[in-house]
């Protein structure tokens, strides 16, 4: 079944287009290309051609970072999640130890080794990121794991 041309058109018109208002739509030609550019797709000829190796521009840029794949997001989404469970793992457990330890410990004391316990986890998220920014994927994903071993908020497991 042979389409008509001018049904592929219809889709970029609107009813009215040919309003007395506004200025009649220039038709599209080849000659409205800057020099040197070459028109390519459907019916121009050009879709089938190689490029000449004259016509290819080698550039000294390097190539961009591949990014992630779905696993590699997803991985580092749980992984984000499981940061943010320790953190507020950290405070509640540093709320606890601060009023078990208040008897025997002066409160300027454990009232920055709190904040610096509970902000570990999102510093440790973050350095990484900010360290492996260069590395291969697999070795970000080594120190996030580390880190998951780390930084376990053993005053809250135990039920401190």
């Amino acid at each position: 079944m042979a389409s008509d041309p001018r049904d592929d058109e219809d889709a970029f018109r609107w009813e009215g287009d040919d309003s007395p208002t506004r200025p009649p739509r220039p038709e599209r030609t080849d000659a409205a290309l800057p020099s040197g550019w070459q028109a390519v797709g459907k019916g121009s000829g050009a879709a089938d051609t190689e490029p000449a190796p004259a016509d290819v521009v080698a550039t000294d840029e390097a190539e961009p970072p591949a990014s992630l794949g779905n696993v590699a997001l997803v991985s580092l989404g749980l992984l984000g999640g499981i940061y943010l469970l320790y953190t507020v793992g950290w405070i509640l457990a540093g709320s606890r130890l601060s009023a078990a330890t208040s008897f025997w410990l002066e409160p300027a004391s454990v009232v920055p080794a709190l904040f610096v316990a509970a902000a570990a986890p999102a510093l440790w998220f973050g350095g990484t990121f900010l360290l492996t920014r260069s590395a291969a994927t697999w070795i970000r994903f080594a120190w996030l794991v580390v880190g998951v071993f780390l930084l376990v908020p053993w005053p809250f497991v135990i039920g401190l």
